[in-house]
This record gives C-alpha cells, sequence and structure tokens, in this order.
C-alpha cells in the first residue's frame, strides 16, 4: 500500500473518532448542567485547556462567555481541534480516498457535514445542545459501523484500526481530564466530595459507559473507581488500556517498527503503573496531560514508521 494513501486512512479515523468524542466531551458539561441546582456555578472555560487550546481561545476570544467556549469547542473553524474542523477535516480525507471505501461511508460522512452547517447554530442553546450531541455521536458511529462491516480486513483496514485506538486513547484522556478540571463549584467544602461524584457520573454517560461500569465496578461511582475502569478495564473498548492494547494486537499485521514498539510499550506502561486511587486524591489532570504526551509520541512513531519516505 502507499503511505500516502495509509497515512489518508489513518488519519481519516482519528478525524472520525476525534469529531465523535469531541461532541461527548462537550456532553460532560451538558449532563452536569441538567444533573446540577440552579444555585451551583458550572463553568466552560476549562475545557480549553483540557484540549490543548487555550492560546488560540485567548486570541480569539479575549473577553469570552460560556456561549464563546461551546462556539470554539464545536463550530469554530479556526480551531483545528472543533467538531466542525474535524468532521471537515475527515471529509477532504476522504474525499481522496473515495475508492477505498464504500460509497456508503462518504455518504454518512457528507451528511454529518451538511448537517453542522444547517443545524450547528442550535447547540449554543442548551435546549437542544443534547440533541445535536447525540445526531453527531449517532452519525459517527454509523460510519465507524459501516468500516466494521463493509471493508475488507486488509492493510488497509489495519490503519483505519490504528488511528481510531490512537485517538480514542488520547480522547477518552481528554474526557477524563475535563472531569477532572473543576467544571463545578461548589458552595461550600462539605458539597465538594458529592459534586465531584457528579462529574465522574457525567463522564462516565459521556462516554458511554456508565453501564458497563456498573456491571464490571458494582460500586457507587467516585473518581477512584471511575479512573480505575476508565484507565485499566480490558474489556471496554473506550478504556486506555483497551485502546493500547488494541494498538499491540495490530502491530504483528504491520511491516515491523520498532520505534513504534518501543512507544507503545512505553505508554503502556505509564497507564499500567498508574494508581487510580493516587491519581483521585491529587491532580488527575496532570497524569492526563503526562498518557498525552506519550501518545503524542506513539503517534510521531507511527507517521515516522510508516507515513514518510
Amino acid at each position: 500500500m502507499l503511505s500516502r494513501v495509509a497515512d489518508q486512512l489513518y488519519w481519516f479515523s482519528r478525524y472520525l473518532r476525534r469529531s465523535e468524542n469531541t461532541a461527548r466531551l462537550v456532553g460532560v458539561g451538558s449532563l452536569l448542567q441538567l444533573d446540577l441546582p440552579r444555585s451551583v456555578r458550572f463553568a466552560w472555560r476549562p475545557m480549553i485547556a483540557t484540549v490543548g487550546a487555550e492560546e488560540l481561545f485567548l486570541d480569539v476570544h479575549p473577553d469570552a462567555d460560556d456561549a464563546d467556549v461551546l462556539d470554539f469547542l464545536l463550530l469554530d473553524a479556526r480551531n483545528p481541534s472543533s467538531l466542525r474542523a474535524s468532521v471537515d477535516s475527515a471529509r477532504e480525507v476522504l474525499r481522496g480516498i473515495r475508492d477505498a471505501l464504500p460509497q456508503e461511508v462518504w455518504e454518512a460522512v457528507n451528511d454529518l457535514h451538511l448537517y453542522i452547517d444547517a443545524d450547528g447554530e442550535r447547540v449554543l442553546t442548551r435546549r437542544y445542545r443534547l440533541d445535536f450531541i447525540t445526531r453527531i455521536t449517532d452519525g459517527c458511529l454509523k460510519v465507524s459501523g459501516l468500516l466494521a462491516a463493509n471493508v475488507s480486513r486488509d492493510i488497509g483496514f489495519q490503519f483505519l484500526r490504528l488511528g481510531t485506538a490512537i485517538e480514542q486513547a488520547d480522547m477518552t484522556t481528554r474526557i477524563i481530564d475535563a472531569g477532572a478540571s473543576g467544571l463545578v463549584k461548589p458552595r461550600n467544602e462539605e458539597d465538594r466530595e458529592a459534586y465531584q461524584n457528579m462529574q465522574w457520573m457525567a463522564v462516565l454517560r459521556a462516554l458511554a459507559a456508565y453501564q458497563m461500569y456498573r456491571r464490571h465496578v458494582r460500586q457507587r461511582v467516585s473518581a477512584a473507581h471511575a479512573l480505575r475502569f476508565l484507565l485499566h478495564n480490558a474489556e471496554f473498548p473506550r478504556s486506555v488500556q483497551f485502546c493500547l492494547t488494541r494498538v499491540q494486537r495490530i502491530l504483528p499485521a504491520m511491516p515491523p517498527r520498532p520505534a513504534v514498539e518501543r512507544a507503545l510499550t512505553r505508554a503502556t506502561g505509564l497507564v499500567r503503573q498508574a494508581d487510580p486511587a493516587l491519581l483521585a486524591a491529587g491532580d488527575p489532570a496532570r497524569f492526563m496531560d503526562e498518557a498525552q504526551i506519550y501518545l503524542g509520541r506513539l503517534h510521531a512513531a507511527i507517521a515516522e514508521g510508516y507515513f514518510m519516505g
């Protein structure tokens, strides 16, 4: 397979998963707003740091309010990690490899693009936000289903799977980061633990993980239990450990690249050695930042090993 086509397949699956999870990230805040009393202060702003775009956001919105944050995360084409930018990037990449994937995939991605253009502004109003997020996540899952059901299991499919696994691991850490980033300001210290647990409940629900959490953990939601499930569970497809194990299983089907295997071993070791109880008692966001750095190094090794030259 040409390295150019492999690169495009890898990035198409990354942009698709990024689109879904950017919607899910906003879903964390939207679900929390539904559950919280009106007297409790809720802040969207920490989510900008979660996606690593604070400097760009301040350039674009020096005097920002909540509507600016939502617009930047979801609709602003100037933000390269926004929902709109991710869907548009997936569409543009797909335009160059339409012969490699079923026609239905192009139609489904184009439907998402048209929906955001036509109805995107509705997401800025609280009344329609969850409907918009559900429509986006369902559309992305439809594309994932088409890829899983209708694409031959050749080397191109392995690059699709590789992009999906790397992006999902990264976005799971970012959504966890959002849950640990102080979106809720309790009125007094006695309420802090209760509201923190509500944040973790929202994280699980946004990742479609709450039912599987109840099935595997069988404990009330807490920071430590949620972190253990989302970092270490070997059976839930959105957990970081599951995604890294998937990469481990994909690599034998691809040309050997020792640098990729080394980067994967380091990222896997970091996640496995994490102590969820210590993270919950300390600063989970700092660990998530470190995990994203390791995942970035794994991506760099993949790009150098398979797409350059």
